[in-house]
């Protein structure tokens, strides 16, 4: 089976990367490692690492392009998996992921979809359709493959390394899954899988300054 590194950017996050922590510690296939990459935190994200076995690196550049691509640099494993601090995995999703690689030996990319799960039955259908949906669809069309959502992702570290050169990663306006789909080589097979879900916070759903700054950073990416 190939060996799983699991990469978490975390700034100001302790309490949702203790939950995260949590659910991974539960997983019926362990990770040859956890990476927290602390992009300078001023709260005990380091600490929380640190205290479930993580591998702590800090990034002082700021953004999670930079934080990202840090830890990826750093990754021992055949298979980068990416999540972020609020990311609340099913036991048997990083057991799905390395089947699905091991698999598929021309798989570059595997990337799955959130549920919002701390928001209501509305607001969280309403959002599935509206901002999860759309991203894999017009991400897509815009990268003619399935683009990868950085809640829910895994790559071959050698793709990484592929396209790492090209990577924007000292710019925190760019949204650094959708750089890393559109870096990677045109050739190379992405896949999405409906049924490879993981809980998110809709906190990114925020509206108002939050909401304008997240497209403001879609259009620059682009």
């Amino acid at each position: 089976m190939p060996s799983l590194s699991v990469v978490i950017p975390c700034k100001d996050d302790a309490g949702p990367l203790t939950r995260c922590l949590e659910a991974l510690a539960e997983q019926t296939t362990a990770p040859l490692e956890v990476i927290v990459v602390d992009n300078n935190s001023t709260d005990s994200s380091a600490e929380v690492a640190a205290r479930f076995g993580a591998r702590v690196l800090r990034e002082p550049a700021p953004g999670i392009a930079a934080a990202a691509s840090a830890g990826y640099d750093a990754a021992l494993g055949s298979i980068i998996v990416r999540c972020d601090a609020d990311t609340l995995p099913p036991v048997d999703w990083l057991q799905r992921i390395a089947d699905r690689f091991d698999a598929e030996p021309d798989l570059a990319v595997l990337t799955g979809p959130g549920n919002f799960y701390d928001a209501g039955p509305l607001r969280a259908w309403l959002a599935n359709l509206a901002y999860m949906q759309a991203y894999f669809v017009s991400m897509g069309l815009a990268m003619a493959h399935w683009p990868p959502f950085g809640s829910n992702c895994a790559f071959r570290r050698a793709d990484w390394e592929s396209v790492r050169s090209r990577i924007h990663r000292l710019d925190p306006e760019v949204h650094d899954d959708v750089d890393f789909g559109f870096a990677l080589a045109p050739s190379r097979r992405t896949a999405y899988d409906r049924s490879l879900k993981v809980g998110i916070s809709a906190r990114s759903l925020a509206g108002g300054t939050a909401g304008r700054r997240r497209f403001r950073r879609a259009f620059h990416t682009l």
